[in-house]
């Protein structure tokens, strides 16, 4: 791994530097997604030049396997981007989930202020009674048509279910 690590530049190593735990655990989420794309484009990049170098050695070679050898460098640099961007992913979503519920509960708190306030506890009110006691149920119809096209649903989803357990 330290091989690998002192075959990228600059640049690079302070990018997979950038995806300690400790730097990322402070970052804001705006700086997560920052770090996010920017990692997501050297992933990307590495992992192009590793498919159109395989591809174009395969022919010289006479095979992908004979061929891999010799560009298992530009794999393993996109392997180290993978595992860096796996570790921004991580701490992005858990920063996109805390802003997400404090999001919600702000919202909650603003509707809650524009609500008058809860009737006091004592005799509490008759809740209005449903007409209704039992399901809705689908309107039948006499429309042909209709029917047809419920069974044929019913028959594609039965035929795929046979692909698929003839697997």
């Amino acid at each position: 791994m330290d091989a690998l690590l002192n075959s990228l530049n600059e640049d690079e190593k302070a990018l997979v530097r950038e995806t300690g735990s400790g730097g990322l655990a402070g970052m804001e989420e705006d700086g997560l997604v920052d770090l996010h794309t920017r990692i997501r484009r050297a992933r990307d990049k590495y992992s192009k030049l590793y498919r159109r170098t395989a591809s174009a050695r395969v022919e010289e070679y006479g095979g992908r396997g004979k061929a891999r050898p010799k560009n298992v460098r530009n794999a393993r640099k996109a392997e180290v981007f993978e595992d860096a961007l796996a570790r921004v992913s991580w701490y992005l979503a858990r920063a996109a989930r805390r802003s997400a519920s404090a999001l919600k509960a702000e919202r909650g708190g603003a509707a809650r202020a524009g609500r008058p306030a809860p009737p006091r506890a004592g005799v509490p009110e008759a809740a209005p009674r449903t007409s209704q006691t039992t399901a809705r149920r689908r309107p039948t119809s006499a429309d042909p048509a209709l029917s047809r096209r419920h069974a044929a649903t019913r028959a594609k989803g039965a035929r795929r279910q046979a692909r698929r357990d003839s697997r």
